[in-house]
Order: structure tokens, then C-alpha cells, then sequence
């Protein structure tokens, strides 16, 4: 794909959304850090009714702590993986006063280090939280790359590395959103919905999804 394809689309989205953010309901980047570990193999609206019983007893490290594990777990049952998910919230927060005084640390490296925060997670708190140029690449996201043919790669940090490298700067900071709703609610994983996707004119997948009313 082309560089002015490339524009055109963000152009697009740009239209359509020109402040898109995460569907994840967050009020501090310690609460968005916490939604987004739990997010792993979880939809957004399972985390958001799970969190908002968990964030209203515990909004802090220290009170995460307090809840304690077993606490944690009766919040977020309803989610998917929910003991690993208790124990590395429990581990990150410990973490986190340690290290970093209760703070969320605005660096890649140290999120990492932090228990269940992979480089996923480490991205979409710095770009969502932070404001840094980071594309936290999820499958939606891998999907309509390598679909559209934007930026092509055979695994998500290739792909990563290929948004960073072809997206224009002034897109950066909100590419991952955009390309992140585009793939959960219009190219999605199944069946593409090529006849009302925006930017169809511009997507070089082949073949197109007809209208399913012919």
C-alpha cells in the first residue's frame, strides 16, 4: 500500500472519530494499568462491569493490597483466567509501591517488568495514560493491518514496527484506537462488513464481503 493510501484512511477515521479513546472505564492511569491486565482474553464491557465493584472498594495500590487477593477475586470472577488475574493484580501493586512510590511509571521497560503487563498492556498505558506514540497491537488490530494491507507482518510486533515506521506522525497518537474499533466493529475476524466499512474504497483485501442482502 501506497503512502497516500495510507493518509487517506487515517484521514477517514480521523472524520468519523477525531478523539477516539478505549472502551475501558478508567478515572487514573493506576486504574487503567489494572483494566487493561485484566482485559487479556476478556471482552472490554466483562471488564468494565467486573471493575467498577473492584475500583470502588480498592482505587489504589495500597487499598488493591488491603482487598488482598482473595478479595480481588471475588470482583472479577466473572472474567476470564480470574485467579491468575487476582494474583498478578496483587503482585503489580506490591510492585508498584515498592519501585515506583505508588505510581504508574511512564517507561516501557518498567511496566514490563510489573506481573501479567506484556508489551500490550505496556503500550496502550502509554499512549492512553501518558500520551506517547505507541500501537498496542491486539489481534483486532494485527487483523486489519495485515488485512488491509497498511502494514503488513507475521507477528505483532512486526506489525507494530511497520505501523511506527508507515503511520504519519500526526495519526500516531491515535492509530491505535482507531484501528482497534475498526477491526471490533467492522472488519471483523469472521466475516469483513465490507459494504458500509468507510474506507473499503481504499482496503486492498480481496475478495470484498457482499452485501448480505445480495
Amino acid at each position: 500500500m501506497n503512502a497516500e493510501k495510507r493518509r487517506a484512511i487515517y484521514e477517514t477515521l480521523q472524520s468519523l472519530d477525531p478523539h477516539p479513546t478505549t472502551e475501558l472505564e478508567f478515572h487514573s492511569p493506576f486504574e487503567l494499568l489494572i483494566a487493561v491486565l485484566l482485559s487479556a482474553q476478556a471482552t472490554d464491557v466483562s471488564v468494565n462491569k467486573a471493575t467498577r465493584g473492584l475500583f470502588a472498594a480498592a482505587n489504589t495500590p495500597q487499598a488493591m493490597i488491603e482487598l488482598g487477593e482473595a478479595g480481588v477475586t471475588e470482583h472479577i470472577k466473572t472474567i476470564g483466567l480470574f485467579r491468575n488475574k487476582a494474583k498478578n493484580v496483587i503482585g503489580t501493586c506490591k510492585l508498584l509501591i515498592e519501585l515506583h512510590g505508588g505510581e504508574i511509571p511512564a517507561n516501557r521497560e518498567a511496566l514490563e517488568a510489573l506481573p501479567g503487563v506484556g508489551r500490550k498492556t505496556a503500550n496502550v498505558v502509554l499512549n492512553t495514560a501518558f500520551g506517547h506514540h505507541t500501537i498496542a497491537v491486539d489481534t483486532h488490530i494485527f487483523r486489519v493491518a495485515n488485512r488491509t494491507r497498511l502494514a503488513p507482518g507475521k507477528d505483532v510486533v512486526a506489525v507494530e514496527t511497520a505501523l511506527e515506521k508507515v503511520t504519519p506522525f500526526e495519526f500516531l497518537l491515535n492509530a491505535h484506537h482507531w484501528l482497534l474499533l475498526h477491526g471490533r466493529y467492522v472488519c471483523k475476524a469472521r466475516k469483513p462488513e465490507c459494504w458500509h466499512c468507510v474506507i473499503e474504497p481504499l482496503c486492498e483485501f480481496r475478495p470484498k464481503t457482499p452485501h448480505p442482502e445480495g
